[in-house]
């Protein structure tokens, strides 16, 4: 058996990390289509709103407040859509924190903060997803990465470390299910960098707020790749064709495109604003407010990714250019470099 998705309109989809940036675009977009939505989070007042607009357009919604690092939480995010619609045929483990700041900056508590939400989070969302699925057979675990996942940059090597780690496990478990269960999709999201909330509340120790490295892309790319996966199944998704150009600069030569970020402070200067730091964050404690899908880095941001609508949603284009693009990137990292 394969995955053999109901469609869109006709499913239940769990999503985390729902009340701000691609996990609400996210809930959103779906909810348009015509799926159920189970929103978990921990700011309450953002789940509020977000279920509110479903509602109001005509859908199907319902909220959670729960921490994904505990493992308890999680399983009552499970239960209640369970409860309140019958099965869960898609979970989107999406919610993530970051502290920018050098390693010798961290604390053990910051550290094992980001660990428990960022990595044990999905780890903990899929075991319970996947556990609801084989009742049925069927279903897709969809894990949100990040070009991060397979390259890193400076000032967010925690970060970095989870979502390598995502990596990783989300291709364990597809490999466990493709012998158990191969009628649930293991799905894993590599956006690039995105507009999203998640800078406004990352906790920063660089003495200004941090931004994504540009270029920067709007949720709705990602969240559009979600559905896709949701609706199609697949293995890897790359978001947006810089981080394709990341990941493939760090196949190609990874000394060369260390010398490049490093050259000038390049990467670590491209993550810094003008602006003071905001002492708010939300690494401990919930966002605030009643939630937003972008971020505050919307000028120029790209609406579209002609690259993953053109080619990373079609697997035969994608080969037949791989390498393409692979010597573009290779000419590009040598000229930079020297």
């Amino acid at each position: 058996m394969t995955y053999q998705p109901r469609p869109i309109s006709e499913q239940v989809v769990v999503i985390t990390g729902a009340s701000q940036g691609i996990g609400r675009e996210t809930a959103l977009l779906l909810a348009r289509k015509g799926a159920s939505i189970v929103a978990a989070a921990r700011n309450d007042m953002a789940l509020d709103t977000l279920v509110s607009e479903i509602r109001r357009s005509g859908g199907q919604a319902e909220s959670v407040v729960a921490d994904v690092a505990a493992f308890e939480a999680v399983e009552a995010i499970a239960d209640r859509a369970i409860e309140r619609f019958g099965r869960i045929d898609g979970w989107v483990n999406n919610a993530a924190v970051s502290v920018y700041a050098r390693v010798d900056g961290l604390s053990a508590d910051e550290i094992e903060r980001v660990v428990q939400v960022n990595l044990l989070g999905q780890i903990y969302g899929s075991k319970v997803a996947a556990k609801r699925m084989q009742a049925s057979g069927r279903g897709a675990i969809v894990n949100v990465g990040s070009a991060l996942s397979e390259r890193a940059v400076p000032l967010q090597s925690v970060y970095v470390a989870t979502k390598h780690g995502i990596a990783g496990f989300t291709e364990a478990l597809r490999l466990e299910l493709m012998e158990t269960a191969p009628g649930i999709a293991v799905v894993l999201i590599l956006p690039s960098s995105i507009n999203t909330p998640l800078f406004d509340f990352a906790r920063s120790k660089l003495g200004v707020m941090p931004m994504p490295v540009p270029p920067v892309y709007e949720p709705r790319v990602v969240a559009e790749s979600i559905a896709y996966a949701l609706e199609h199944g697949g293995r890897d998704i790359v978001v947006g064709g810089w981080g394709k150009l990341l990941i493939l600069g760090q196949r190609l030569s990874s000394s060369l495109l260390d010398r490049y970020m490093v050259q000038g402070r390049r990467l670590e200067m491209q993550q810094r604003t003008g602006r003071p730091d905001d002492p708010r964050d939300n690494l401990f404690e919930p966002s605030t407010g009643p939630g937003s899908t972008r971020g505050e880095f919307g000028k120029g941001a790209k609406p579209v990714s002609v690259y993953t609508h053109e080619l990373e949603l079609h697997p035969m284009r994608k080969r037949a250019l791989t390498l393409v693009a692979a010597l573009a990137a290779f000419v590009l990292l040598r000229k930079v470099a020297t």
